[in-house]
C-alpha cells in the first residue's frame, strides 16, 4: 500500500511544480509550390524535398552495398530455427498446429551481402534475363529480402504479390507483368501448381524451402517450368559468379500490386529513386536509430510500409529479426504452450505495426489485468489514469520522473509482451484509434510514430515526430514530400475553411511513383506534373492542416473504406451485390476504419417479408414489429450472406450485423435522390444512433 501512497503524492507534487507549457512548435511550414492552386506545407527542417541522404548513393542496390561494407561484422538478418512442429487438439476436437521455435540465428551484413551476390549470380545462371521480371510471392522472411536485393544487383524489376492473394488476382498480376521467374515459399508453390494452366509466361520457380511439394513433379512434366530450391540457386551462383549489372535511379525497382480497392489489383511502378527518397526521409524521423537497434519484421514485405522499414534498418546498421503475426508473442496462436514468441526471443527495440496488432496487444493486457483484479487492478487503473492525465497535462509528468516511477511500479511488466525493450513504434496501413495510441504510449513507455502515405507515394507522405503526443493526427510532411490541400467544392472542403484549411490531399516529391503498370488512363487521372517539373499524386483523401502544420485525415472522396486490418471495401460494389436479396428494398453498407467488419442498414421489402413471416407462422403487430424480431433479422441476414457468396464477395465485405428499417427510402424522405440513388451522408446522419449500436452490441 506504501507504493500506492507514493504513487499518489509524488505525481501530485510534480504536477504542482511543473505546469503544462505548449511551445507552439511548428512541425510543418507553408511553402510556395507550382501546380493546381491550394494550401501546401513542407517539413519544417527541409526547404526542398530530400532525394538521398547519402552522397553518391542513388539506388537501393548502392545503399545495400554501402551498408554491408560499413557494418560488415554486425548482425543483419535473423531467423529462428524450428525445433518441432506439433498438433494440439482442442476440447471441441479441432486440431491446431503449434510451433516450438528456438533462438535466432544470424547473418552478418558481410555474409548477407555474399548471399545476395550468390543469389544474383545464380539467377543469371538459371537463364533469367535483365529485361524479364521476377515475382516474389511469399510471407515475410530472410530469403524474401535476399531475393529482393539479389534482383536489384541484376537490375531486374521485382513484382511483389501478397501471399494471401486469391487465384484470380494472382493470375492477373503474374500475367499482366509477364513474369518469367516466381520466387515463393512451399505453401505458395502449391497455389501456383493449382493455377499453372492459367499462367502464360512463367518458366522458372524458385522455392524458398528445400522441401518441395510432391505435386510439383506433375507440373514439371506437363509444362516448361523448372523448379529449383533457393539454396541451390545460391550454390549455383557461388560456383559461377557473375558481375553485377547495377540499376540507375530512374529504373523501375518494384511493381507493387495493391490489395485492390475495386476489382483487380493495380500494379504501382516504383523507381529506385522513388523508394530511396522515402527511406532517406524516414531516416531523419526515427530518433537515434543505429547499430544498437533490433527490428522485428513480421508485416508483409509485399506492402510498401514493411519494404521501406526494412531498408531503413539496413541503412542505419540495425539488426532485423524475422517473425510472423501468428508467432509474435508467447500467447500467439501458433506458439506451443510454454515456448517463446518472436518478441520474447528477439527483444526488439523498434517495431512497425498495423492498428489491429496494437489493438490485440491492448486487449490482451486488459484481459490479464481484469483477471487479476484486487489491489493489482486498482494500482494499474490508478497508474494509467495518472499517466494519461500527465500526458495530457504537464510535460514533466509525461516524460520525467513520474513516468519512470510508474514504469518501475506497474508498466515494466506489460512491456514484456513485446520483449521489454521497445523504444519506438511506427504505425501505418490504417487509422489508429486515439485510445489504443494512448494505451501503447503509456503501457509500453514508447512513442508511436503514426504516418500517412500510399503505395503510389512509396509510403511517403506525413509522419508524426517522437515528441508529438497528440492523437488523431498523422504528423507533418516527411522531408521527401510536399503536402497540398486543394478545394473540393462538391464536398464542401475548401482551403479557405475556418479554423483550418481543408481539401483533397495531393502529395508531391521525388517519392511519387511513375504510375500504374499498363494503365495509362488511370495514371493520367491520378498523377499530374506541374510547370516546375514536380510530380503530384491525387489521393482522393480529405484532410485538414492544424496550426502547427500537422495533417489530419477527415474523409474520403470516393465511397471506399479501408477496414482495421487494411482490407478495402467498395461500398457501392457490395450494395449492388446484396440488393438482389428479395427481402431488400434498399441497402446502405457502412464500414468503420476502426473495426474489422462492415454493418448495413436495410430498408426491408414489406410484401416479401410479410409473406415469409406468414408462411413461418410468425405473429406480428405491424411491419415495424416484424422488422425488430430476431428471427426476421436472421432470415434477412442469411439472405444477404447467400447473395454475397454468390457474387464472390470476400467475408469482410459481407455485413456482420444489420439493422432492418420498416420505412421505405423515398425522394420525399430525403434519403434517396430523384433517380433513387442513396444519399450516403444523409442516411449516416439520420441513422447514426442505429449504426453506433450495431458496433457496440454483442
Amino acid at each position: 500500500m506504501s507504493a500506492y501512497i507514493v504513487g499518489f503524492v509524488v505525481p501530485l507534487v510534480f504536477t504542482l511544480i511543473f505546469r503544462n507549457t505548449k511551445n507552439g512548435k511548428k512541425r510543418g511550414l507553408p511553402v510556395d509550390v507550382g501546380g493546381e492552386p491550394g494550401y501546401a506545407i513542407r517539413n519544417h527542417r527541409f526547404t526542398s524535398p530530400v532525394e538521398s541522404a547519402w552522397e553518391g548513393i542513388s539506388t537501393l542496390a548502392d545503399l545495400f552495398e554501402l551498408s554491408c561494407k560499413q557494418y560488415k561484422d554486425k548482425r543483419l538478418l535473423g531467423t529462428r530455427n524450428l525445433i518441432s512442429r506439433e498438433n494440439e487438439v482442442a476440447e471441441d476436437g479441432r486440431s491446431f498446429e503449434k510451433l516450438h521455435l528456438g533462438d535466432y540465428e544470424w547473418l552478418t551484413f558481410g555474409k548477407a551481402f555474399e548471399a545476395v551476390c550468390n543469389f544474383s549470380s545464380g539467377l543469371a545462371q538459371l537463364g533469367h534475363e535483365r529485361e524479364e521480371r521476377v515475382a516474389i510471392f511469399a510471407d515475410t522472411r530472410e530469403e524474401w529480402f535476399i531475393a529482393l536485393q539479389g534482383c536489384f544487383r541484376r537490375n531486374v524489376t521485382v513484382v511483389t504479390i501478397y501471399a494471401s492473394l486469391g487465384e484470380e488476382a494472382l493470375c492477373h498480376s503474374l500475367n499482366e507483368t509477364e513474369v518469367t521467374t516466381v520466387i515463393c515459399g512451399r505453401k505458395e508453390l502449391k497455389k501456383l501448381v493449382d493455377i499453372s494452366g492459367q499462367l502464360d509466361t512463367v518458366k522458372r520457380v524458385i522455392c524458398m524451402d528445400d522441401e518441395i511439394p510432391s505435386n510439383v513433379a506433375l507440373v514439371e512434366g506437363s509444362t516448361s517450368w523448372t523448379v529449383t530450391s533457393f539454396s541451390d540457386v545460391e550454390k549455383l551462383g557461388q560456383a559461377n559468379p557473375v558481375d553485377a549489372d547495377l540499376p540507375l535511379p530512374a529504373d523501375v525497382a518494384v511493381i507493387m500490386y495493391t490489395s485492390g480497392s475495386t476489382g483487380l489489383p493495380k500494379g504501382v511502378m516504383m523507381t529506385h529513386g522513388n523508394v530511396l527518397a522515402t527511406i532517406s526521409a524516414v531516416m531523419t524521423i526515427v530518433p537515434r536509430i543505429g547499430t544498437r537497434d533490433v527490428y522485428l519484421a513480421y508485416l508483409p514485405l509485399a506492402h510498401i510500409l514493411e519494404l521501406v522499414a526494412e531498408n531503413v534498418m539496413v541503412a542505419a546498421g540495425c539488426a532485423i529479426g524475422y517473425g510472423s503475426p501468428l508467432t509474435l508473442t508467447d500467447t500467439s496462436n501458433k506458439i506451443k504452450r510454454g515456448a517463446k514468441g518472436d518478441a520474447t526471443a528477439l527483444g526488439p527495440t523498434l517495431m512497425a505495426a498495423v492498428p489491429a496488432i496494437l489493438d490485440r496487444v491492448r486487449d490482451g493486457v486488459l484481459k490479464k489485468v481484469n483477471a487479476k483484479g484486487g489491489l493489482s487492478k486498482k494500482l494499474f487503473d490508478f497508474a494509467y489514469a495518472r499517466r494519461l492525465s500527465a500526458m495530457n497535462g504537464s510535460w514533466f509528468g509525461a516524460w520525467g520522473l513520474e513516468r519512470l516511477l510508474w514504469n518501475f511500479l506497474v508498466f515494466r511488466k506489460v512491456r514484456v509482451v513485446l520483449g521489454g525493450r521497445v523504444r519506438f513504434l511506427l504505425s501505418g496501413g490504417a487509422p489508429l484509434s486515439g485510445d489504443t495510441q494512448r494505451f501503447i504510449n503509456i503501457c509500453l513507455g514508447a512513442p508511436i510514430g503514426q504516418g500517412y502515405g500510399l503505395t503510389e507515394t512509396c509510403a511517403g507522405g506525413t509522419f508524426s515526430e517522437a515528441d508529438d503526443t497528440s492523437v488523431g493526427r498523422v504528423g507533418a510532411p516527411l522531408p521527401c514530400s510536399f503536402i497540398k490541400l486543394i478545394d473540393w467544392p462538391e464536398g464542401g472542403y475548401l482551403t479557405s475553411n475556418s479554423p483550418m484549411p481543408r481539401g483533397e490531399i495531393i502529395i508531391g516529391g521525388p517519392n511519387v511513383t511513375v504510375g500504374y503498370f499498363k494503365n495509362e488512363e488511370k495514371t493520367n487521372e491520378e498523377y499530374k506534373v506541374d510547370e516546375r517539373g514536380m510530380r503530384w499524386f491525387y489521393t482522393g483523401d480529405i484532410g485538414q492542416f492544424h496550426a502547427d502544420g500537422c495533417l489530419q485525415i477527415i474523409d474520403r472522396k470516393k465511397d471506399i473504406v479501408k477496414l482495421q486490418h487494411g482490407e478495402y471495401v467498395s461500398l457501392g460494389k457490395v450494395e449492388a451485390a446484396l440488393i438482389v436479396s428479395p427481402y431488400v428494398d434498399n441497402i446502405m453498407l457502412h464500414a468503420d476504419p476502426f473495426h474489422s467488419y462492415c454493418v448495413a442498414l436495410v430498408a426491408a421489402s414489406q410484401s416479401t417479408l410479410e409473406d415469409w413471416a406468414k408462411s413461418q407462422g410468425i405473429v406480428f403487430i405491424d411491419f415495424s414489429d416484424l422488422c425488430q424480431k430476431e428471427e426476421t433479422m436472421k432470415e434477412v441476414h442469411a439472405s444477404l450472406i447467400k447473395a454475397g457468396k454468390k457474387a464472390r464477395l470476400e467475408k469482410f465485405e459481407i455485413p456482420a450485423k444489420i439493422k432492418l428499417l420498416a420505412e421505405a427510402w423515398t425522394p420525399e424522405s430525403g434519403l434517396v435522390t430523384a433517380a433513387l440513388k442513396i444519399k450516403r451522408e444523409v442516411i449516416r446522419k439520420t441513422f447514426s444512433e442505429e449504426l453506433s449500436k450495431l458496433y457496440t452490441s454483442r
